[in-house]
């Protein structure tokens, strides 16, 4: 299956941002199929890591990447949103890096009953963990009027009344339970596949990060690895779509003082810490012949920042 010959995204600059040269903890805080994890263990035998993730069968898979390394990892199934919890519970005051590698992975998207993909007709799942609220199950609690919102916001979807007036449309006929039936109802709702780009694209995106509270949480997941970085610790994050990556860009600009506040607006309310350095003014990208070898990298922007000496 296409999870088996899973390949990390920039995992040559994953290993120089994070320094592995020096001792310490790094947390993969979406440790996935464990490639990054693979790559910066092996990059120096002095570093320890605490791998988090929210889907068990990805752990358990990682577990079996990194046995190699076992004495020198800890996998656990959490959210990101619990690092700072995580790493007191485990007496872990500081720490040399976090990672967080961002979006929907390989195996998510290649297992059809886990229902991310419109690629496969399978259940309208795309949950992370199999807890919590089904993408079908939040469906059927949106109005038109919400789920606009939701399109606009999170799948920047530009047609966003048309396609969320025929999916509530549908539903008042009977509940959307596939991703085959959602992938209709929109398909039909817009015009065909512009450029290669499926126009259910959008409003699957703009789903799964809803269902799973990705955006709502990276914030305070990355403010909670800033002030738990020890001086000179990194912290790398890879985004894959532009909303993620501009929600990452705001934040790690306030986490290094600079207010990001709308123009404006007569007092700063973001409230700017200057915990954070800036190591990447522009996001790091994968060149031609990783994107030939790994075309799903072809979207990826890695950014660093580094905490500040005291």
């Amino acid at each position: 299956m296409a999870f088996e010959i899973h390949r990390p995204v920039l995992p040559l600059q994953v290993i120089e941002a994070l320094a592995p040269g020096r001792d310490g903890l790094i947390v993969d805080a979406t440790v996935g199929l464990g490639g990054h994890a693979h790559a910066l263990l092996g990059a120096c035998a002095d570093v320890r890591l605490l791998g988090l993730d929210l889907d068990p069968t990805a752990l358990a898979l990682a577990r079996e990447k990194l046995a190699l390394f076992a004495d020198r990892v800890e996998l656990v199934e959490s959210s990101y949103r619990d690092l700072a919890m995580l790493l007191a519970q485990r007496g872990e005051t500081q720490v040399r890096g976090v990672l967080f590698d961002l979006g929907v992975s390989s195996l998510q998207l290649d297992t059809p009953n886990r229902g991310f993909s419109f690629r496969h007709d399978a259940p309208l799942d795309m949950r992370f963990a199999p807890r919590g609220m089904t993408a079908a199950e939040l469906l059927s609690t949106l109005g038109e009027d919400e789920l606009v919102k939701i399109l606009r916001a999170y799948g920047e979807e530009p047609r966003a009344r048309r396609v969320a007036r025929a999916i509530v449309r549908a539903q008042t006929r009977a509940p959307i339970r596939t991703t085959g039936e959602l992938h209709r109802i929109v398909a039909g709702a817009l015009p065909a596949v512009h450029h290669g780009i499926d126009p259910a694209t959008r409003t699957f995106q703009a789903l799964r990060i809803v269902t799973n509270r990705e955006l709502e949480d990276l914030p305070v997941a990355l403010e909670q690895a800033a002030h738990l970085l020890a001086p000179g610790g990194r912290l790398a994050v890879i985004a894959f779509h532009s909303i993620e990556d501009r929600l990452v860009k705001h934040t790690l600009r306030r986490l290094s003082g600079r207010c990001v506040c709308q123009p404006g607006a007569t007092t700063c309310e973001c409230r700017p810490e200057r915990l954070l350095e800036l190591i990447t003014r522009r996001p790091l990208r994968p060149d031609a012949a990783e994107i030939a070898e790994n075309p799903r990298a072809r979207s990826a922007r890695l950014r660093v920042a580094e905490r500040r000496q005291p």
